[in-house]
């Protein structure tokens, strides 16, 4: 190939079946996490100040009844194990660069094999009466949308001029970066968004089906 491919996988709704940040507030929060949800979605307030405040409706006290719960509710999306085998053996780079937060993120990745795969998401601070979510990936000057955490400042970082970029996502937090990715493998919000918008793409369902769009990326890729 004359470009590297480089993935930057979602993780909320992607490698999970659902979104889990929705999960926890459903579960555990007051009934103010709706109407903030709405207006993330809407776009009428940043991703960045909407999951901060969702969080902030929830006490510290509550961080093991959290993680035990998503634990349990997660569930990772069929052919994940495969997918991330076939990066390596292909020698494709993978990012997970996620929304989500690193205190409920990474004990569900946990029973995979990842210490090859960098991990980018939000950060927490348990410190205060109610859980505070911090932003060690935010955006760059190129940025404005209010990421938290930014993807797109993470595929800037790889030269289109020798790598191909793909985004694989579902969601509203994936959108900046389909725009600008050389192709996206969506489903769900981000695949309407990839038609409406006529980026390259393909749907999925499984894994399984990333794997065979990769296949099929690869034999053009050349």
């Amino acid at each position: 190939m004359s470009k590297k491919l480089v993935l930057f996988c979602d993780f909320d709704g992607t490698i999970t079946e659902k979104d889990n940040i929705v999960a926890i507030v459903r579960k555990f929060a007051p009934p103010e996490w709706e109407a903030l949800t709405e207006q993330i979605l809407s776009q009428k307030i940043s991703v960045q100040e909407g999951v901060g405040k969702l969080f902030q409706l929830l006490p510290s006290s509550l961080r093991q009844d959290i993680i035990d719960f998503i634990v349990q509710e997660a569930t990772i999306r069929p052919g994940f194990a495969e997918f991330v085998s076939y990066c390596r053996e292909e020698g494709i780079e993978l990012l997970i660069t996620s929304g989500g937060i690193d205190f409920f993120l990474e004990p569900i990745l946990a029973p995979f094999d990842l210490t090859d795969v960098p991990i980018y998401c939000n950060g927490s601070d348990f410190s205060g009466e109610r859980i505070t979510i911090t932003w060690p990936n935010a955006c760059d000057e190129h940025c404005t949308n209010g990421c938290g955490m930014c993807k797109t400042t993470i595929i800037r970082r790889y030269d289109p001029a020798t790598h191909f970029r793909i985004v694989i996502g579902d969601s509203i937090t994936d959108l900046a970066g389909a725009k600008i990715a050389d192709y996206v493998i969506a489903r769900h919000f981000l695949a309407d968004k990839a038609e409406e918008l006529q980026l390259s793409h393909s749907k999925f369902a499984t894994f399984h089906d990333v794997i065979r769009i990769l296949q099929q990326v690869q034999q053009e890729v050349v």
